[in-house]
């Protein structure tokens, strides 16, 4: 069968098995539509959490980012699997002994302020909208390649395979056919890892092949492992050796800052957090904790190795090549509209560092070609009105780069020439990763909306009925607005969703720690940090991306400090201007004190003071 047919296949038979499990777990009550009932075992709980967080930014763009990027590309892998330490140490087995629905309830009622609650449920709707803008993405990339179809066709389907199987089952729907999305991912993304790493070293790990000899016949010599091949032909091309560490624009002070927000943002995401609340006990949290860490390894150790296959598969497969040379897996994504190649009339691909080439000069195409183009983010005109050929189309942006980060995952088993079944499993694997994320976002915005505001706010005498239909109504409009968001992102998936992390880091991780660790700490100073954190984060992201701001360098560094790595400016002011205001304001009551007191001692001590949730009927 051919590759399309495959992932057909493929598709159907996890889509339907994800249908059947939201529908074999539809629920009826709130308990079961937020938190799945907390019946959800650790290790359960542990699978659902790493399809969770391994989204379509870890399954499809991270790799891309690593393999474009080289070293530097390691700062995902450092901040996103460093943020787990900080959930399971400092916030979720706090946060699952307090209990409840959600962060904003954990905030409301610890700062004992409806405005409080109202200030984290707007942070927890803009950051988790601006995370499922990626998701989104990723799955109308998905789909434009292996489907065949338009890349907003490919999201609509997304759009309404996340409202069937959301609605029905909330939490514990969504829980189960996470558990089942893990599999179908991990699998997809270590298949062709394993496969290729044999094709090109003869080591079934991708890990240890990432450092092996390559095969003689591929490599044209005996004894060269695959980083120095690669970095010998960054060399030849103009580009930095794949292994330099700090360069361009990512000098030690923006890798540590990107780091740092990653890891904040990963302890403060609504989404990850609200999973330890499914759990049975505090225990089962930590454990949560474990066994996230464990399956979500398995994907982040594979991933360089991953990312260093893609990139010398992609630049062997296309240097020098004629038009009639080039591999079939560029033209098959040629048709996305997310790889592109200009020529300039002697019909042969060039693809190389610009600024070392002369390829790029007082913004024109000179004499030597341009090729590989990243369309989608490098907007381009030709000013003779014939595509490339005369040699002056004009950029609009300086830095030249190679193919949409996005596809370099699921190119690279063609780029391979792997088997047309793998191909298609890793497709179904993308979409697992994107649908997974999505619907846990798309819970936290109508728990948010239809438990924190309009039960918690507007209508305490609400029924069961009453939240259960506002909950569903409100997650069929978040997702209309997520499928806007993924028909035109701000970005790529990995840069989008490094946008939400920041914000995250700015606005609740700062308030959840002090929350927890200080009884001093009050209303107002709390309301005062989250409003300045994400304001301050949000406004240089926007007028970064959107507006072509100057990043800064705040008079102390060398670089401006990009938007992925604000974050951590926006929780340092975060914290400050919390700690600054808490001696001039009243502390909290006993009431609170002693809800905190009881957050913190260990389960079985003292149960935490448990606020009414819902009145019984």
């Amino acid at each position: 069968m051919d590759v399309r047919s495959w992932t057909l296949v493929f598709v159907g038979i996890s889509f339907s098995l994800y249908l059947y499990i939201a529908w074999f777990s539809r629920v009826r009550d709130t308990k079961g539509f937020y938190v799945a009932g907390r019946g959800v075992p650790a290790i359960a709980n542990g699978m659902a959490t790493a399809a969770d967080w391994m989204s379509a930014a870890s399954f499809i763009s991270m790799a891309g980012l690593i393999s474009m990027m080289g070293y530097a590309g390691s700062v995902y892998l450092m901040g996103w699997t460093g943020g787990y330490v900080l959930l399971a140490l400092l916030i979720a087995p706090y946060l699952r002994k307090f209990g409840h629905f959600t962060v904003p309830d954990f905030v409301g009622d610890r700062f004992d302020s409806n405005i409080a609650r109202l200030v984290a449920v707007v942070c927890a709707i803009f950051v988790s909208f601006t995370y499922v803008a990626g998701q989104m993405r990723g799955v109308g990339v998905v789909f434009s390649r292996f489907l065949e179809v338009d890349v907003n066709i490919g999201v609509i389907i997304g759009m309404i395979i996340v409202f069937i199987y959301a609605t029905l089952g909330g939490m514990k729907g969504i829980t189960w056919t996470q558990v089942a999305q893990y599999w179908v991912l991990i699998t997809a993304f270590l298949i062709p890892a394993v496969a290729i790493s044999i094709k090109l070293t003869g080591n079934p790990l991708p890990q240890v092949g990432l450092g092996s000899t390559l095969d003689p016949d591929i490599a044209g010599a005996q004894g060269i492992t695959l980083l120095e091949k690669l970095n010998q032909i960054h060399v030849d091309l103009g580009f930095d050796r794949y292994t330099d560490t700090f360069v361009g624009n990512w000098d030690k002070v923006n890798v540590f800052c990107v780091a740092l927000a990653l890891m904040a943002g990963t302890a403060g995401l609504p989404h990850v957090i609200v999973r330890f609340y499914t759990v049975k006990s505090v225990k089962a949290a930590r454990w949560s904790a474990f066994w996230a860490l464990l399956f979500i390894s398995m994907l982040y150790l594979t991933a360089p190795a991953t990312a260093a296959f893609a990139r010398y598969y992609m630049i062997e497969s296309l240097n020098g090549k004629t038009a009639e040379q080039l591999p079939g897996w560029f033209g098959n994504w040629e048709k996305t509209g997310l790889i592109l190649w200009l020529d300039d009339g002697d019909g042969k691909v060039l693809y190389c560092a610009g600024e070392n080439n002369e390829i790029f000069r007082n913004g024109k195409l000179t004499t030597r070609e341009l090729v590989v183009i990243n369309k989608s983010h490098q907007e381009w005109i030709d000013t003779n009105g014939a595509e490339g050929k005369d040699g002056r189309v004009e950029l609009r942006q300086k830095e030249l780069s190679g193919p949409d980060r996005d596809i370099i995952v699921l190119a690279t088993p063609e780029m391979a020439e792997l088997a047309n079944w793998i191909i298609a499993l890793i497709a179904a694997g993308g979409l697992a990763a994107a649908l997974s994320t999505a619907s846990g976002l798309l819970l936290v915005v109508s728990s948010s909306i239809s438990h924190d505001f309009y039960y918690r706010i507007i209508n305490r005498q609400a029924t069961e009925k009453q939240r259960l239909l506002v909950g569903r109504t409100v997650i069929g409009l978040a997702v209309i607005v997520a499928g806007l968001l993924g028909i035109y992102p701000p970005g790529f998936v990995s840069q989008v969703v490094a946008f939400a992390f920041g914000l995250a880091a700015a606005s609740f991780f700062p308030t959840i720690v002090s929350g927890i660790f200080s009884k001093r700490v009050g209303t107002v100073p709390a309301i005062c940090g989250m409003v300045v954190g994400i304001s301050f984060t949000a406004y240089y992201i926007i007028a970064c991306i959107f507006f072509k701001m100057e990043p800064w360098t705040f008079g102390i560094f060398q670089q401006g400090i990009n938007p992925q790595g604000i974050g951590v400016v926006g929780m340092l002011l975060n914290f400050v201007m919390t700690l600054i205001l808490t001696p001039f304001f009243q502390a909290p009551g006993k009431k609170v004190q002693d809800m905190v007191d009881s957050v913190r001692e260990p389960e079985g001590i003292g149960p935490a003071i448990e606020i009414e949730t819902a009145p019984e009927h």
